[in-house]
């Protein structure tokens, strides 16, 4: 009984130290990131108030380009007046009119109808500046994701299909890693595990502590269901899959339309179409996500689940739709990202 103490005490102190190091990593990336979105939006608004005052000189430089020649103009003009009034004055008659030629060929004034000086605009420059800093922290957002997509590859586990489960039109490959619909109903023992109205299957694997991976390749379908599932999921007749019903899904239908199966549904806009579907579930944070694998961007998040007992991952091919949606689900080995 001691030695058993022991060992449960070294297991809870180094479940502890992981901990830290899981807590170290998650802070050291965060600071990160937020130093680089940080020195994003400084670099934005150094660059914003640059452009503004840079206008503005370009505008003050024009104007004192145009005061100084108005300046030599009127000092000009003010010399000729000088000038001519003099020689209003003057009796000799001769050297009248040698300085009236003189004046005569003065250098013209320059024709300042139309001249003005008009204030810069500065519309669309916040904007701008506002899209810009968005595609950098877009760009950021990616490569935050793309770390979160790696760190969750680590908890990747095995999973093969459960054939005791599997619909009767359902076709599973020998290995147990593929799975789709026919035409023909196979004659199966009507099991309690087996599921007699959808076209769904569990995998054999059960999760009930920890977190757990897996990625599904959909290339090719027009119609799928994926998630996890409780065990005691309801298979038999008409299964609504939310969350309340005990399984937390998303789906593809009409080739392009994305949902989480939350109850009620959430339409997901998603930039791409995902070709492979990464699920990852933490049982005590009771969460479940989903990620495009090839894009690195997460597809939608289940969070503040309350699990209770073992989860399965789930699967439905759907109806092949006469050979349109007959393309398998594929589960593929997790290639970890680079």
């Amino acid at each position: 009984m001691l030695q058993e103490r022991e060992i449960m005490m070294y297991e809870m102190k180094h479940s502890v130290e992981l901990s830290e190091e899981d807590a170290d990593r998650e802070i050291a990336d965060g600071v990160q990131v937020f130093t680089a979105l940080k020195e994003s939006v400084e670099r934005s608004q150094a660059e914003l108030i640059y452009t503004i005052k840079e206008k503005q000189r370009k505008t003050e430089k024009q104007a004192e380009g145009f005061i100084k020649q108005l300046e030599q103009e009127i000092s000009a003009l003010k010399k000729r007046s000088t000038e001519v009034e003099q020689l209003s004055r003057a009796e000799d008659p001769l050297h009248l009119l040698q300085s009236f030629r003189t004046l005569n060929t003065a250098r013209p004034t320059k024709n300042w109808t139309g001249v003005r000086v008009s204030p810069p605009s500065h519309e669309g420059t916040v904007r701008r500046a506002v899209n810009q800093l968005e595609e950098t922290l877009s760009k950021q957002m990616k490569k935050l994701l793309e770390v979160e997509l790696k760190r969750v590859q680590q908890s990747a586990v095995d999973v093969t299909l459960d054939p005791d489960t599997a619909h009767p039109y359902l076709i599973l490959s020998d290995d147990g890693k593929q799975v789709k619909h026919g035409d023909v109903k196979k004659n199966l023992p009507n099991n309690p595990k087996r599921f007699d109205s959808c076209t769904s299957v569990l995998a054999k694997q059960s999760f009930s502590s920890g977190r757990f991976y897996y990625e599904v390749q959909v290339e090719g379908k027009s119609k799928w269901d994926l998630g996890v599932a409780r065990e005691s999921i309801n298979r038999k007749g008409s299964i609504t899959p939310t969350p309340q019903e005990g399984s937390w899904t998303i789906c593809l239908r009409n080739e392009n339309e994305y949902k989480a199966l939350a109850g009620p549904s959430v339409r997901l806009s998603l930039k791409s179409r995902p070709q492979k579907v990464g699920v990852f579930v933490d049982y005590e944070e009771g969460l479940v996500s989903f990620y495009d694998v090839d894009a690195a961007a997460l597809i939608y998040s289940f969070t503040g689940c309350s699990f209770t007992e073992k989860l399965h991952p789930y699967f439905s091919p759907c109806l092949n739709a006469g050979g349109k949606n007959s393309a398998p689900l594929i589960i593929s080995p997790v290639n970890h990202t680079e």
